[in-house]
């Protein structure tokens, strides 16, 4: 109500508060806004939401020294046979490299991606090449009388299986394999007369560079050979139980091109019971199938990690950053939506990139311009960072229940160089014999640090989902025959054979040929997931 002074007077009669209650509302005002200036300086809203959301605020330690000298002692970490490239000498660690990822703001990177998803660049661009003049997208052998057996080293890493329901301590929840009574990944290649579930002319969804015989590959044992473990059997897959068993799911496969090539294969061996319907946009692939609502789904993403172009501190604009302590929210945002994801990395850490950790750029591959300043981390010790970043985003997401395979890092077979410098796979026809196998230093520290992400990730699971590795990389260290080689396009005229001076053509010994060994890696995806939908008994058959 409006209060009105007498006529004549210039004076209020009244008043609606007195001085002294002004005064003290004006004090108490403003202690509450330095108060919550405080508050929001201190603990800063979107690290908090970043940290509940995906998990990115737990503490994550780099130790001093990432390499265990006296296990690793022997190996050649300036690889010469790796796909990664030639130039992978790893840079010498500095002795005051430790450092601790602690719970505040400077720890915390963005996971806005910088990406219009609505736009995102094609696949052409983005595919590891396999020959310097070839991308992804345009993309001497030891014979085989009897299976391959594989012992079991007692050095070699083991299955995990972690149950990371609330009611499973994860301590608790380890064993030495998917199923406590066997272990998949110990036993023999054998070869199988009744031939793969597919052909190259039967899945029309098969990348032109892994269509091995429709490109003119003149042998096919390579598609015969099978893997039965040691302690069980590993059935053929069953396109109709696996459908059956993810009634009403999505399987989401998410990584580089080699998750791709695992991708198409689980569509391969779905499409010889079903056609699906593409329901595919530029974010993600996405196929349908009908008959039990089973969506498939792919996403790209290189490393898994955040990753950006702008300037960041020396580093320049256009070379990528690696934000290590943050997930790929291209795809995070997208994970509660799927039942099953099949995640794996690992060929693009070989590829020009900076490491940021902690907002702080501490390494770089093929990028260092200033020679005087340490690295604290390479390459190897990105990847592992990396792998332990997202699977603790994702055992850490409030939404998530769903079952995570992480399949470890897929060995490839260029011999005498990489895959720039003459490295060459020509010739392989049937899997390496037991005792055969050349250890490859590159792919076991690999290998190594893959296992120690994951094993960390586990100890930080506060959801209810399950976290599996597949673990193939010895496994297929054997199937140096089940690479395209040089038969990597259709092109009649194309050079498949050693020049005079003895040099290979270019050749793809990373990928794999479809049909062909990849396919096994569905058959364990199948039981896997059937061990975890149905139950843990083994299959009769």
């Amino acid at each position: 109500m409006a209060l009105a002074s007498p006529k004549g007077s210039p004076k209020m009669v009244a008043f609606p508060r007195s001085l002294s209650s002004i005064a003290a509302s004006v004090t108490v005002l403003a202690m509450f806004l330095f108060f919550a200036s405080w508050l929001l300086l201190s603990y800063p809203i979107g690290s908090t939401v970043r940290g509940y959301f995906y998990g990115v605020d737990r503490k994550i330690v780099l130790p001093a020294s990432t390499f265990d000298q006296s296990a690793d002692k022997d190996v050649d970490y300036n690889h010469k046979s790796s796909s990664s490239g030639s130039n992978l000498e790893l840079p010498t660690m500095s002795s005051n490299s430790s450092f601790v990822v602690g719970d505040n703001e400077n720890a915390q990177v963005s996971t806005a991606s910088s990406v219009d998803k609505d736009s995102l660049p094609s696949e052409s661009n983005l595919e590891l090449p396999t020959s310097p003049k070839v991308s992804v997208d345009s993309k001497d052998n030891e014979l085989l009388e009897k299976p391959v057996e594989l012992s079991e080293p007692s050095s070699r890493a083991t299955e995990k299986k972690v149950d990371t329901s609330s009611s499973a301590s994860s301590s608790a929840s380890e064993s030495n394999s998917v199923d406590s009574g066997c272990d998949l990944y110990h036993g023999k290649w054998f070869y199988d007369t009744q031939g793969p579930l597919y052909t190259n002319n039967s899945c029309p969804v098969l990348t032109q560079m892994q269509n091995c015989q429709g490109n003119g590959r003149p042998d096919k044992e390579y598609e015969n050979w099978r893997w039965k473990p040691s302690q069980c059997n590993l059935p053929r897959f069953d396109a109709k139980k696996f459908l059956e068993l993810m009634r009403g799911k999505t399987l989401a496969f998410i990584g580089d091109s080699v998750a791709r090539n695992q991708m198409e294969s689980m569509l391969c061996l779905l499409w010889q019971v079903e056609v699906p319907k593409n329901r595919g946009n530029r974010r993600m692939q996405r196929w349908y199938f009908r008959s039990t609502s089973v969506m498939i789904v792919r996403i790209w993403s290189s490393w898994l990690v955040h990753h950006t172009s702008e300037k960041f501190d020396f580093a320049p604009e256009g070379v990528t950053k690696l934000h290590l302590d943050a997930p790929d929210n291209s795809f995070m945002e997208f994970i509660s939506n799927f039942d099953v994801i099949v995640i794996s990395s690992g060929h693009w850490f070989a590829k020009q990139s900076v490491y940021i950790f902690n907002n702080e750029i501490v390494g770089g591959q093929l990028w260092w311009p200033d020679r005087s300043r340490p690295m604290k981390v390479n390459n190897i010790d990105a990847f592992g960072v990396s792998v332990e970043t997202i699977l603790s985003a994702i055992v850490t997401h409030p939404n998530y229940t769903g079952l995570t395979i992480l399949r470890s890092f897929s060995p490839d077979h260029y011999e005498g160089g990489a895959w720039n410098t003459g490295g060459s796979c020509t010739g392989k026809v049937k899997p390496l014999a037991i005792g055969k196998l050349v250890e490859n230093g590159f792919t076991n520290i690999t290998h190594k640090k893959q296992v120690m992400g994951f094993e960390r990730a586990v100890k930080k699971v506060t959801n209810k989902s399950k976290l599996r590795l597949m673990d193939i990389t010895q496994v297929f260290g054997y199937r140096h025959d089940g690479h395209p080689g040089p038969y990597r396009n259709p092109d009649p005229n194309k050079i498949t054979k050693r020049g005079p001076d003895g040099k290979p053509p270019p050749q793809d010994c990373l990928h794999w040929c479809m049909p062909g060994p990849v396919d096994t890696w569905n058959e364990l995806v199948l039981e896997i997931v059937r061990r975890e939908f149905e139950g843990h008994q083994n299959f009769s058959s």
